[in-house]
């Protein structure tokens, strides 16, 4: 046999051994990763949907089983859930994550909903005026206030101005959640989440002013600049532009031009004539 083919065949059957045994390798560590039992971790979870506010006791609880790592956040001893407020729903068999529940000794209910440094601000709505009845937990809204400003004296000087725009809806009545259906129902009172500065803007307005809540999508988050509307601008047309000049030193109105005659040319077969006749406003003056 030729010795350079002797060679070739030589190293070719090296590197198919060669590859057969990595081949082997990874197979083998494959399938005893497969059959290696891996190590599990018992968490807390709800043993039923657990609606917004609610104190959470032992029966709220239950345990179950999570193979690999863990959520983040996620609470293994029950007793560091007892008792706490559920500021955001949890659903049957989700594990409780403490950043769902209120920080501890807080409560529940509508008080352990509020974010650090916000206040809930309660609103008197109409029953008939405004969006009263088809506001919900959750929603946005801006605020309107309606009056006589201070000082004019006069029902012709009623103003209106949006004060608050992108307003978090926390509770409608006494509902601090949606409902199922997301049926619209009468309220008295809205809670709106608010900075202090705002809760003060909204306590000054109730006391002297009319409050109107607008619907506004919750998709859309911008604040815009709204001027206010006075009650003489509803009625009132544009004015009419009033032209001035100087002449010596002397401000006077400027005239207008005098209107023009109009011209009415008359065709009578090969022969045309043009009469000019004077306008309306012409002849009054």
């Amino acid at each position: 046999m030729n010795r350079r083919l002797l060679i070739i065949l030589l190293i070719a059957f090296v590197i198919a051994a060669f590859s057969t045994f990595i081949v082997v390798r990874l197979v083998g560590t494959r399938l005893a990763a497969a059959g290696r039992p891996q190590s599990s971790t018992r968490l807390v979870a709800a043993a039923k949907d657990i609606p917004l506010g609610t104190v959470l006791a032992p029966a709220d609880l239950t345990s179950i089983s999570v193979v690999g790592t863990a959520p983040q956040g996620a609470i293994t001893d029950p007793k560091n859930a007892i008792g706490r407020g559920v500021i955001s729903p949890i659903y049957t068999g989700e594990p409780i994550l403490d950043s769902r529940l209120a920080p501890p000794g807080s409560g529940g209910g509508l008080a352990a909903t509020i974010p650090e440094g916000m206040r809930a601000c309660a609103v008197k709505v109409d029953d008939v005026v405004g969006v009263a009845g088809f506001v919900l937990p959750g929603m946005r809204v801006d605020v309107l206030i309606s009056g006589v400003p201070p000082g004019t004296g006069s029902n012709q000087n009623t103003e209106s101005h949006t004060i608050l725009q992108n307003i978090e809806v926390l509770s409608a009545g006494t509902d601090i959640q949606k409902d199922a259906e997301g049926k619209p129902k009468q309220v008295q009172v809205v809670n709106l989440l608010v900075s202090p500065q705002q809760a003060q803007d909204l306590s000054l307005a109730a006391s002297q002013m009319h409050i109107q809540l607008v619907l506004r999508n919750p998709l859309d988050t911008k604040v815009t600049q709204v001027p206010e509307t006075e009650m003489s601008t509803l009625f009132s047309g544009p004015k009419p532009a009033v032209v001035a000049t100087k002449s010596h030193g002397e401000g006077h109105v400027k005239k207008a031009a005098p209107p023009q005659p109009f011209t009415i040319q008359v065709i009578n077969g090969p022969k045309t004539t043009e009469q000019k006749f004077a306008t309306p406003e012409g002849q009054q003056k």
